[in-house]
Formats: C-alpha cells, sequence, structure tokens
C-alpha cells in the first residue's frame, strides 16, 4: 500500500506482461457502489484519451469482485506536497514553471470535457522536476457519481483548495474551480503555505466563501506584480471572474504587462494565523462542507465555533483493541494508541494529524500512554513496568520510574500521576516517584484519569465490587492535597473550558441512563452544577466510554461501528514460550466472542463454536490438523461454549431453552442424531461441563438482574433435585475448570474488589478451603493434563499466559507461580469463559489468532465537541 484517501486506495504492483512497477487505485466500495461499473468504465475511456505530457497516463481500468480499479505508471518521486513541507517556499522560476506545466495539462483536460476537482500539492507527482497530474481517474468517478455522490456522504476536494462553489456544495464544478485550485497550489508554493488558513476545516472554508483577495508580493517581494495579479483574478469568488481557461491563466504567468485589480485591503500570508494542521487529519473521506450540506453540523450560534464532525482512516488502529490504551493531544494534533501492525502485532503508534501514517514508537513497550500539556511528551506506563518520557519529536526517550501499568495523567504542575493496580503513583516529570494518593478503600483499582486546567489537578475513577459493580468519579484537588467524590456510576470523564464536565458510564451501568452525558461543572469548587443532560442525540450515536477520546480544547474521536464482520480468524498451537504454529493454514473462522472450543480428551478433534458462513453460529467438530469441519448442531439461534463429555463420545453445549432462556444440552460429536436438552434452570445457563467421573454437571449462571449473578453451581442429573453452589458469592464466579482427577474446581471471581483472580476451591466440598492462584488479575483457568499446573490468562486485557504449579496429591497448595509468555499478537478471549485449551502433552495451547485488516474501521473526528454540549445543556 502506498497510500489512502477518501476515495480510494493505491497500491504499488507489478505489470507482469512489461515487467515493470505501476500503481494501482480501487476506489474505495462506497464510491463504487454509487458510481457502477458500467459507468465508471465508460467514463474511464476519457481519461485513458487523455494526451499531455503533464498528465501522468492510463495503463489499464476494470472491475474485479466488485471493485473497480484502474491503473497508472509508478512514479519514482515525491509530490509536490513532500516540496513543499521540505523546503516551504520553492524558487519563483520553479514555481511558475511547475503552475504553467500544471495550467497547460488542465487545459487539454478540459477541452475533453474533464475537471479534476481535487487539484493539490499531492496528486502533483515531480518526475526529475517535471510535473504530472495524476487522479483524473477519481475525476471521472466522481463525475460519473454525480449528484447521488453527495447523497452518501462522500466528496472530493480539500478544504484548502476548494473552490467557493464547491465549499458550498455546488454539484455544477466547471474548469473554473481547477483554475482556483492551481492558483491557491502556486500561492503555496511562493509564499509557504495556501491562500486561506484557519483553526478548522469549517474555518478554512468560510474565508474561502468570503474571497478575500490576497496578495503574494505582500508576502514575498520577488514575486513578479504579474504572476500577483494572475494569483488573485483566479481566486476570484465567482467562477466568471476568473480566467476562462486555463490556458489564459498560463500566459497571464509570462505576460509581464499583466494586471488586475486593487492590491489594497488584501489579506497578507499569516494574517489568517493560527492555522489548522496541516492537511486537517488528511484520510478525511467526508469534508465538513459535505456534512453541512447534509445537515449533520448544528446551526453555529453567533460568537461560537462551528461543529464539524468527519470520518477518519487510522492506519494501525483495529477496534479490537480497547481505546482506553490511548489518548489524544491537547491540542487535538496527534493521537497515541495502541494498534496492530499487519501481522497482528501488539504496537503503540503516534498518528500525527499532518500525516497519512501511523508510525511505531520504537521505544515503547505495550501500555497505556497520555501526553503532557504542551503536547511535546508522551508519558507511557508500559506492560514491562516501567514509565517513559517519550520526546514525540523524535528524540528519544527516558525511564522516570518503576511502577504498575494503568492510566496516565499530567498535569501543568509537572506531575504524572498513574492510576496502578489499586493506586495512584505520583512521578515528576523529571524522574523518581513523588508518593502515592490514597483512596477511598482498598479495594477499588482506578480506572480513567483525565486533566483539570491550571493547578486544579485531575480526574479519576475508582472502580469496586462491594455487592455489585461501583463506578464513582473522583476529583483530585491539587491545591488542597485530597480528593474529592464527584458522582457515582461514571466510567470515564472529561472536563472542558469555559465549565463542562463530559461523562461516560460503562456498559454494567446502561441502565442507569444515557451512556454519554454531560453537566455544568466549577473547575475552582470541584462542583457538578445543575442536572445530567444526555448528549446520544447531538453526538449521534450510542458510543460507550471504551469507544472515545476526548480533548482539552474539544476534539474528539469515537468509534464507529461497523457493519462488516471481521473473519478468517485461525487455529493456532502456541508453545508455553509463546512460539506459534499455525493448526491449518487452509481453516479460516468466523468465531463470536462468547463462544468458545475445547480438543477432545484424546487431544485427536477439537469442537468450535463457529458460523461458517450461516447467520447463528453453530458447533463444529474438526479432526486435527486438517479434517473437514463437521457440523453437529443445527440451531436457528447461537449453540456455543462447547465441551466434551469425558468419553468423547457427546458434546455439551449452550443454546435457548424450551423457556427462551438459555440451558444446556447434548449432541452426538459425530453429529448423527438431534441435540437433547440436559438441564434447564430458572436461572439461564451459560456454560457448563462434565466432571471427569461422568458424575458431576458444573455449570455456570450469569443472571445480571439479580445480586448473585454469575454463580458456579454443581448438580447429578439423576440424582439431585437441587445444585450444590460450588461459587455462589455477591462477586461474579465464570470459567470453572476441573482438575483432571476431580478433586479440585478453579475459577474467577472479582469477590476481593473489582479485578478478577482465579481461585480454587475443593470439589465437591467446597467449604474444606480456598485458595488464591493469580495476584495481578486472573481469567480462564484450565488444568494441565497431570493436575500439576493451572494456567490462566493474568495482566490487563489478557496480556500474559500465566502458569501455577501445585500439589495436589494430599491436599492442595500453591507452590509457585510464573509467566510463561506475553502474546506478540491478539488471541480469542472471554473474560468470562476460555477460549483455549491444552493439549494432552502439556506442552502448548490451541489457540485461535484474531484476524485483522478485513475490516476498514472507520473513526469520527469531531472539532468543536464542548459546542455540543454546551448547545445541549442550553448555554
Amino acid at each position: 500500500e502506498l497510500g489512502e484517501g477518501g476515495m480510494a486506495t493505491v497500491y504499488l504492483a507489478k505489470d507482469i506482461k512489461h515487467n515493470r512497477k505501476v500503481a494501482l487505485k480501487v476506489l474505495k466500495p462506497e464510491l463504487a457502489a454509487v458510481v457502477g461499473a458500467e459507468r465508471f468504465l465508460a467514463e474511464i475511456e476519457t481519461t485513458a484519451n487523455l494526451q499531455h505530457p503533464h498528465i501522468l497516463a492510463l495503463f489499464d481500468s476494470g472491475e474485479a469482485d466488485g471493485f473497480l480499479f484502474f491503473v497508472m505508471p509508478f512514479i519514482e518521486g515525491e509530490t509536490l506536497a513532500d516540496r513543499i513541507a521540505r523546503d516551504k517556499q520553492l524558487p519563483v522560476d520553479e514555481a511558475l514553471g511547475i503552475a504553467t506545466s500544471v495550467a497547460n495539462a488542465l487545459h487539454v483536460a478540459h477541452e475533453a470535457g474533464v475537471v479534476h476537482r481535487d487539484i493539490k500539492p499531492g496528486n502533483i507527482l515531480l518526475s526529475r522536476g517535471e510535473p504530472l497530474v495524476a487522479d483524473f481517474g477519481i475525476a471521472l468517478a466522481v463525475g460519473a457519481g454525480g449528484a447521488r455522490l453527495t447523497e452518501t456522504g462522500l466528496s472530493v476536494g480539500t478544504p484548502f483548495y476548494m473552490s467557493p462553489e464547491q465549499a458550498t456544495g455546488d454539484q455544477n464544478i466547471g474548469p473554473a474551480a481547477d483554475i482556483y485550485a492551481l492558483a491557491c497550489v502556486l500561492y503555496e508554493m511562493l509564499v509557504g503555505e495556501p491562500p486561506y488558513l484557519g483553526n478548522t476545516a469549517q474555518a478554512v472554508l468560510g474565508k474561502i466563501i468570503q474571497g478575500l483577495p490576497v496578495s503574494a508580493t505582500s508576502a514575498r517581494r520577488s514575486v513578479p506584480a504579474n504572476v500577483d495579479a494572475a494569483i488573485r483574478k483566479a481566486l476570484e469568488k465567482l467562477p466568471a471572474d476568473r480566467f476562462t481557461t486555463a490556458g489564459d491563466f498560463a500566459r497571464t504567468l509570462s505576460d509581464p504587462a499583466f494586471r488586475y485589480g486593487d492590491v489594497e485591503g488584501v489579506v497578507s500570508a499569516g494574517a489568517a494565523r493560527p492555522r489548522v494542521a496541516r492537511y486537517a487529519w488528511p484520510a478525511v473521506a467526508i469534508l465538513a462542507v459535505i456534512a453541512a450540506v447534509l445537515g449533520w453540523l448544528p446551526s453555529a450560534a453567533p460568537g461560537s465555533s462551528p461543529v464539524i464532525r468527519y470520518k477518519i482512516q487510522v492506519p494501525g488502529y483495529a477496534a479490537q483493541v480497547p481505546m482506553w490504551f490511548g489518548a489524544l493531544a491537547p491540542d487535538g494534533s496527534a493521537m497515541v494508541f495502541l494498534g496492530l501492525d499487519a501481522t497482528g502485532r501488539r504496537t503503540m503508534y503516534l498518528k500525527e494529524a499532518r500525516s497519512t501514517r501511523a508510525v511505531p514508537i520504537e521505544s515503547a513497550s505495550q501500555g497505556f500512554a497520555g501526553f503532557s500539556p504542551d503536547g511535546r511528551w508522551l508519558a507511557l506506563a508500559g506492560f514491562d513496568g516501567r514509565l517513559l518520557k517519550i520526546d514525540r519529536t523524535g528524540g528519544g526517550s527516558t525511564v522516570l520510574a518503576e511502577v504498575e501499568p494503568g492510566s496516565v495523567v499530567w498535569t501543568e504542575d509537572g506531575t504524572i500521576t498513574v492510576g496502578a493496580n489499586g493506586k495512584l503513583v505520583r512521578v515528576s516529570e523529571d524522574g523518581g516517584v513523588l508518593g502515592e494518593i490514597p483512596l477511598s478503600k482498598p479495594t477499588v483499582t482506578v480506572g480513567h484519569l483525565s486533566p483539570l486546567p491550571g493547578d486544579r489537578g485531575f480526574l479519576y475513577v475508582e472502580t469496586g465490587f462491594d455487592g455489585g459493580l461501583s463506578e464513582q468519579l473522583w476529583a483530585y484537588d491539587a491545591r488542597a492535597g485530597e480528593s474529592k467524590l464527584l458522582a457515582d456510576g461514571v466510567a470515564m470523564a472529561w472536563y472542558g473550558e469555559p465549565g463542562y464536565l463530559v461523562m461516560a458510564r460503562s456498559g454494567a451501568q446502561a441502565s442507569s441512563g444515557p451512556p454519554l452525558f454531560a453537566s455544568a461543572f466549577d473547575p475552582e469548587s470541584l462542583e457538578l452544577q445543575g442536572a445530567n443532560v444526555g448528549l446520544t442525540e447531538p453526538v449521534g450515536l450510542e458510543i460507550t466510554y471504551t469507544e472515545m477520546w476526548l480533548s482539552p480544547n474539544g476534539t474528539a474521536v469515537y468509534e464507529l461501528a461497523s457493519d462488516t464482520a471481521i473473519g478468517g480468524d485461525r487455529m493456532v498451537w502456541v508453545g508455553r514460550d509463546g512460539t506459534e504454529t499455525e493448526v491449518d493454514p487452509e481453516y479460516a473462522l468466523e468465531v463470536e466472542t462468547n463462544g468458545g472450543m475445547r480438543l477432545s480428551p484424546g487431544g485427536t478433534h477439537v469442537a468450535i463454536n463457529t458460523s461458517e458462513g450461516s447467520s447463528a453460529s453453530n458447533i463444529f467438530v474438526k479432526r486435527l490438523p486438517d479434517g473437514p469441519p463437521i457440523k453437529v448442531t443445527f440451531t436457528d439461534e447461537a449453540s456455543r461454549r462447547p465441551t466434551w463429555h469425558p468419553d468423547g463420545t457427546t458434546i455439551l453445549f449452550v443454546a435457548p431453552g424450551p423457556s427462551g432462556h438459555d440451558a444446556l444440552w447434548q449432541v452426538r460429536a459425530d453429529g448423527a442424531g438431534s441435540a437433547q436438552l440436559v438441564l434447564e434452570r430458572e436461572r439461564a445457563i451459560f456454560e457448563g461441563l462434565w466432571s471427569p467421573d461422568g458424575e458431576w454437571l458444573v455449570y455456570r449462571t450469569d443472571d445480571e438482574g439479580t445480586p448473585d449473578r454469575g454463580d458456579i453451581m454443581a448438580i447429578r442429573p439423576g440424582v439431585d433435585s437441587v445444585p450444590t453452589p460450588i461459587a455462589a458469592t455477591a462477586a461474579e464466579e465464570t470459567g470453572p475448570a476441573l482438575s483432571p482427577d476431580g478433586r479440585w474446581i478453579a475459577f474467577a471471581s472479582n469477590e476481593q474488589g473489582g479485578r478478577k483472580e482465579v481461585f480454587v476451591r475443593p470439589f465437591p466440598n467446597v467449604d474444606d478451603g480456598r485458595w488464591q492462584i493469580s495476584t495481578n488479575g486472573g481469567t480462564e483457568p484450565a488444568w494441565s493434563p497431570d493436575g500439576s499446573e493451572i494456567f490462566f490468562w493474568s495482566g490487563l486485557a489478557q496480556l500474559e499466559m500465566g502458569a501455577a504449579q501445585v500439589e495436589t496429591t494430599g491436599g492442595f497448595a500453591l507452590q509457585s507461580v510464573e509467566t510463561l509468555f506475553r502474546p506478540t499478537v491478539t488471541y480469542r478471549a472471554n473474560d468470562d469463559s476460555r477460549w483455549y485449551d491444552v493439549h494432552p502433552d502439556g506442552d502448548r495451547f490451541l489457540m485461535v489468532r484474531r484476524a485483522y485488516g478485513a475490516e476498514d474501521q472507520p473513526l469520527v473526528l469531531v472539532e468543536n465537541f464542548f459546542e455540543l454540549v454546551a448547545e445541549a445543556l442550553g448555554r
């Protein structure tokens, strides 16, 4: 992949017939759908016949599997945008030569009836110093889409080079728009920046529509008067007042006698500062002006800043990795996040607004990140236990302290606070731990942190479990050196000027009100003022706290829900050292998060929950490594979480029962016969397994409507009428796993304060003891085949495979706990039930590696988000 824009993605390819490199441009599916293959291929013939030495030739075009593409020469060199970024201003003669060549190329295209619509430095390639105009194929596609294109929210054009008629949504775009854009490009080559600047794309477009005159000569005295006059005429607000043809524009650039209008009252360079970050997140696919045309933007009140919302594509970003690891710069000019590279490996990325690429932070481990108040530095609390201070400009990194990983906030007093494992640790930005801030209870954990203005401190969330999930929003008052409780049921919060708190609820608190809401807030007294107001309607999406960033300047980024399913997960063997081997390279999976898989007692087969292209997921049995998957359940609703009977003849699974809620069913492993109902209770059953002797049936309930949700129970079918509680407390117990001899049961519970840990009890006489296995979080326990080890995911977001060595021959004893490996790719995991299994040899695990890249995950960027808040609060 060479690059990506709102309309298409361009790839480097090889023309096999002619043994040459070519550029293959593939239209975005939404654009292709609007244009249509037949219309596109007919229109593209016009581009193929454009013959000019400064127009990039078209080699080929076509349609393949619904994708529309065209092929161009691959140019070794750089774009004009690269040249300007490097040199700022070009020599006057060179700039005029480039502009003249481009104008002559546009003249030929216009005579053929083709309007480019997106002339900008990035679409002008420099090959041995000669310019080549690219992307006429996109122009034809846009022309073929006509008015239907606007209805989809797609548009072509870049704010700095948009003509006034494009900025106002006019559908009748003619050659004058290209002349206008070329004048902007020439001005930028001479002055170093486009003629109209602003804090936001909307501000830029507003100045373009106003049409205030500019002067290149006033900014750079060496620019000839005729060139300045030609630029001013080409930038006229009305198309009729510009040059009649691009050829006329070219001729005036070499006519010393040409003059136009009055140069008094012009906007000189720098008068429109501060400018928006260069090219305003250049992967924008939906421009603010089109959003306004579609009615997406609220009317801006006098004196307010317009709210602008558009999609962005961020290379490396994956919806499957939670956003809470990352952050936005205070001025919205960059984002840092934990993403995935092309192989699925987790990597910390820095994405500058002015760049189309996300750059891996080589010095950083995986972890939580935050920006310094001035935006230059990054603080990263890594999973390796180091707090790094990283120079955003590329100046390297420094280890400030050793801290446990957690959410990060950097305040204006030069202090970095990390919410790590049930404590708030304060570290100097120059290095060294300053101390800890006490929490309300020793059993709570620390969640999201965000800064308050000036010396007021920061916001943080305490999460606990005391008869149910508890989330509380606190403010640390840096002046008083103490904390103040602000609200219950809040999982994340951000402060915004001149006095707002935007707050979010977690999914567990969804019944308490809208997921995103706001309140007036006094930063001096640190008090909420007035009622909470929901933001679901102004924002337009039911986003949750895990899907949003919000910077102090009011830039917001949130995930846009996608209907595209991600496919191509793979079953892999993972060794005790983390090395991976694919089981069957030909077998790809479509699995559910709440599904599961288990190896047969001899390890020769696997039962797995997958959809295999059908609407509902079912249970399939596959002989390892390369046997065909055999479907054994045929339910209209999801069948999931399979486990084997000890004799290997039948499979136990979860599916809706006769009463409508989930129950346990059993089906033959060879798929013969129909599924039989095994157990249905008044409460839903979400997981089940047989004891090794086949006498006991252990199952887990998960009814969030009752206080004792997530209980683990056991019953002897045909013997007991009342189940035996195995782990049934006010907390949530999940993931039951019986030892090979059936004497011990491991499970996960958050009874000690929010975070789940792995515990062991005797089975079925649970009153004879209880032992805690993990200490840094633990879920999905599994026993080794000989019963000497308990494996589990530990750490944050299942980032470590832990192994506990245990003694079970007499009583139970925990001997030691070690970390086997930290995955560098993402495996399926679920803290409710196990998504991996242990091979009978005890030396490897069967896991499902998640596939990435099948989905083009969009983000939505909102400028001036706090204007939405002000409107919602009636301010």
